[in-house]
């Protein structure tokens, strides 16, 4: 959770509304609720369900225009793929790069959009 406090933080500073799921069956519950997120930043490594598993169950959920980031420590050969092929819409590796994470904001959502139209969800381990 504390991966979760800081980029929570990072994104509240900034005047986003930010949700935060503890694993990845909580996670599909969350977008489910709140139709109104604009963007999910999804840990891979996540207990009870991982996040490739919840992005292929959030798909098939029919939101396949929700941008889904990956937020991994995986960052060997080969992983930026298997997130590319579960769904996810682009991929950070961790320790977080706060210029990328601000980069893939502006790429994927409008700060008006944040702030008014969506909220953020972001999905961390403990």
């Amino acid at each position: 959770m504390r991966n979760v406090f800081a980029v929570a933080s990072f994104l509240r500073e900034r005047g986003m509304v930010v949700h935060a799921a503890e694993n990845g069956e909580k996670s599909i519950a969350l977008v489910q609720s709140h139709p109104d997120i604009c963007m999910v930043l999804m840990d891979v490594m996540m207990p009870v369900m991982d996040g490739l598993e919840a992005t292929k169950r959030i798909r098939a959920g029919g939101q396949t225009d929700l941008p889904i980031i990956a937020l991994t420590a995986k960052a060997m050969k080969g992983d930026r793929e298997a997130c590319l092929e579960a769904g996810m819409t682009d991929y950070l590796a961790k320790p977080l790069d706060v210029d990328a994470l601000e980069e893939m904001l502006h790429r994927y959502i409008s700060f008006a959009e944040s702030q008014t139209s969506g909220p953020l969800a972001v999905t961390a381990a403990e």
